[in-house]
């Protein structure tokens, strides 16, 4: 089963794909933000913190997915894709267009697990004009999120960390 969950910054969207995870065992958060300065510290000590005590083994993976192999059969929550799909783009062997690296990986994942519950930020909506490698990143993660979306069994957008049903059915 593949879960899509989105939603703007602070929006509840980690929390709620914590909470579509805690009826499965194993549990393995997939942790794509790689540590930068000290505001990316304090955000994953932050997510640390929230998953602490609920039974999630964190596997820290910032590119190529398609090449992770699981220790076993669960649950995976990944985190995020936005942090991916710049991870593609701008690493130290980057690509022009992440879709096929992250796709490529979804869809190992999937072949790994009995749930996938993946978060994605809306970064879309803020009507800024960006500079042409800003706006590149934000097309392929728009393509990205609709790949995904298209093949997910259920959307759920975080709404003051409120759970809005987008497609499908809320899973239990």
């Amino acid at each position: 089963m593949l879960i899509l969950v989105t939603g703007g910054a602070a929006s509840g969207k980690s929390a709620i794909a914590e909470s579509l995870c805690l009826s499965h065992t194993p549990r393995f958060y997939l942790a794509c933000m790689q540590p930068f300065g000290a505001e990316g510290e304090a955000r994953i000590a932050r997510h640390r913190a929230m998953r602490s005590g609920k039974g999630f083994t964190t596997v820290e993976r910032y590119t190529d997915l398609a090449s992770l192999v699981l220790p076993a059969r669960g649950v995976v929550l990944l985190e995020d894709l936005g942090n991916l799909a710049a991870n593609e783009m701008f690493s130290t062997a980057p690509v022009s267009d992440p879709f096929d690296a992250v796709m490529r990986g979804i869809d190992a994942l999937l072949l790994q697990c009995e749930r996938l519950v993946v978060v994605t930020d809306e970064i879309f909506s803020d009507g800024v004009a960006y500079e042409l490698l800003t706006e590149a990143y934000q097309e392929a993660l728009g393509r990205i999120n609709r790949a995904v979306a298209a093949r997910a069994d259920a959307v759920i957008e975080a709404v003051a960390n409120l759970p809005i049903l987008l497609k499908g059915e809320l899973p239990v």
